[in-house]
């Protein structure tokens, strides 16, 4: 009789040896997988954030065009378009030198990058220039104040291939900053370019 309640009492032992084993185990597993969870939510928490700075950027970081103007040569055509830019309401120091424009003429369609001006000025440019008009601290071509005024100039005949913009002709300018804010831009040519030495468009 005693040599089976002691058997009996030895079982048990070796069950809840096996039991609290597979506790264990399961403990383990439970924090191997709480730790793999608590990272994977850390990494997409720094992406969902690097996304929504991005996306502000590109909402908030752009260019405003305060006017437009083009010179008018003695032939009747257009041989620069001017722009007056400054920096957009609440938006971050914006580097014109990095910026791209997208010129879509009535001959050409083409992405210029910024360069002086005897680049702008050479035969199928691809450039446009950048001069100060109001730059206190000498920021150019870094738009770094709300009173930052700055000229971009586009030869137009360089850019069309010797080929300036007769009256009536539209180009359409895509103004995109290094944070991808994007400015659209419209220049109208007028009906009527005579006794004219320059012209707002």
């Amino acid at each position: 009789m005693k040599d089976a309640i002691q058997e009996r009492l030895n079982n048990r032992g070796q069950v809840g040896i096996g039991t609290l084993i597979v506790f264990i185990a399961m403990v383990l597993v439970a924090a191997i997988a709480a730790g793999v969870l608590i990272n994977t939510a850390g990494f997409l928490q720094s992406k969902s954030e690097q996304t929504g700075q991005d996306s502000t950027a590109q909402v908030s970081n752009r260019v405003e065009v305060v006017s437009g103007f083009g010179n008018v040569t003695d032939s009747e055509q257009v041989d620069y378009i001017n722009l007056t830019v400054m920096r957009g309401s609440g938006s971050d120091d914006i580097n014109l030198s990095t910026a791209t424009i997208e010129w879509i003429g009535p001959n050409k369609a083409k992405t210029l990058v910024a360069g002086n001006q005897s680049q702008v000025d050479t035969a199928e440019s691809k450039y446009f220039n950048v001069s100060s008009i109001k730059d206190s601290d000498g920021s150019q071509p870094v738009l770094n104040s709300q009173d930052d005024r700055f000229t971009i100039s586009m030869n137009a005949g360089a850019i069309n291939n010797v080929s300036d913009l007769d009256e009536g002709e539209t180009v359409e300018l895509k103004l995109t900053t290094q944070y991808g804010a994007v400015t659209l831009y419209r220049a109208n040519i007028p009906q009527s370019l005579s006794q004219e030495s320059a012209v707002t468009v």
